[in-house]
């Protein structure tokens, strides 16, 4: 007869050995990767008569047989009165609120950061607060709990978009835009409800509008200048027009037309102002110097020399083999008693040329 604290012990014994024996040490199992359900980062905003959504992109952490992964993402709205409580409920609202539209699962896959939902409202009659949000829905068609919700409270007198002329004004120093003021709010009603634009510029290798707009306040006229773009890269212009929203907030239009603009650098510098020449008698030659272009796109200058003021330009000899990148030049190739005449041209990094200078003359020592 085995005695308990006995057989107690070997118990113990037997379980330790059977969890050492239980076979090699196995790797850890990685972590079950769950994707986002929901989103608390819906925001948006009224843009003439539609409102557009944005939320960030959930992330693709699961395979797109699981039921982890989000095949599509529902939009609700609920309309209400202006002065309806804001305190409501998720059952309260997944039972009052109307299934307006969904991003498809081709959407979700090929977004990128932001997915964006635009939903077009007819605006008219007594005003409305709109309450949205958005539920993913997964594989099996199992939803998620609702985000965030977000109100809005559109206005229907908002601005009809400006038409844009094209092509815009390539100058050296900007690239002009012009457009017509709109003429009447998107509701058909006068006068028109305008603070005023604002300017967006695209690359042409986007496909999206920048939401940031170029210009640092208002523009007020039907013009713009943008003077900080590039020469050599293609861009889109759209202009939007500015009301007064509801609250006393800025509500924007939707988009004008497009109009491309290709600016190439096609400008030539200024002429070099006229150089001065100093002889050297103790070396028989003659320093040139002159003052730098002010255009801040001068690759170098080209001197050019004659013994015949009169002979044409374009027949004067070059004296530098390579662009000169400094204000000065010795020419040493000179005979005393000789008077010799100079200009300079000033090259950019386009290639382009200025018209020559004013002639300096020196005879030398």
């Amino acid at each position: 007869m085995i005695a308990p604290k006995t057989l107690l012990r070997l118990v113990v014994v037997a379980v330790i050995f059977a969890a050492l024996g239980c076979g090699k040490r196995r790797p850890p199992l990685p972590p079950v990767e769950r994707v986002q359900q929901r989103t608390e980062l819906l925001s948006g905003a009224q843009q003439g008569n539609e409102v557009i959504l944005n939320w960030p992109a959930p992330r693709r952490n699961a395979p797109d047989s699981s039921v982890q992964s989000i095949r599509r993402i529902d939009v609700y709205r609920l309309a209400e009165t202006p002065g309806a409580p804001l305190g409501l409920t998720e059952d309260e609202f997944a039972a009052r609120a109307t299934l307006v539209g969904s991003v498809t699962f081709e959407q979700i896959q090929t977004a990128g950061d932001t997915l964006t939902y635009r939903d077009a409202l007819e605006l008219a009659g007594q005003p409305t607060r709109l309450r949205y949000a958005l539920r993913y829905v997964n594989a099996s068609g199992q939803r998620a709990a609702f985000s965030n919700f977000l109100t809005i409270e559109p206005a229907a007198r908002i601005a009809q978009p400006p038409v844009l002329s094209s092509p815009p004004n390539v100058a050296e120093e900007a690239i002009t835009l012009t457009w017509a003021p709109p003429a009447a709010n998107i509701d058909g009603s006068t006068p028109v409800n305008l603070l005023g634009y604002n300017v967006y510029r695209t690359d042409e290798s986007q496909s999206d509008v920048n939401q940031t707009p170029i210009n640092s306040a208002l523009v007020s006229g039907t013009t713009y200048s943008d003077r900080n773009f590039k020469f050599g890269q293609d861009y889109r212009y759209i202009v939007r027009s500015v009301s007064l929203g509801t609250g006393g907030g800025q509500v924007e239009s939707l988009n004008s037309n497009a109009v491309p603009a290709q600016p190439r650098d096609v400008f030539a510098p200024a002429p070099p102002e006229r150089p001065s020449i100093a002889p050297d008698p103790s070396f028989g030659r003659l320093a040139i110097f002159f003052a730098a272009n002010k255009e801040s796109d001068i690759a170098g200058y080209n001197i050019y020399r004659s013994t015949d003021p009169n002979l044409p330009k374009q027949s004067w000899t070059k004296l530098n083999q390579e662009l000169l990148t400094r204000t000065n030049y010795r020419d040493e190739r000179v005979e005393s008693g000789k008077t010799y005449h100079y200009y300079i041209v000033a090259v950019d990094n386009a290639g382009n040329v200025s018209q020559p200078s004013e002639v300096a003359s020196e005879t030398v020592p």
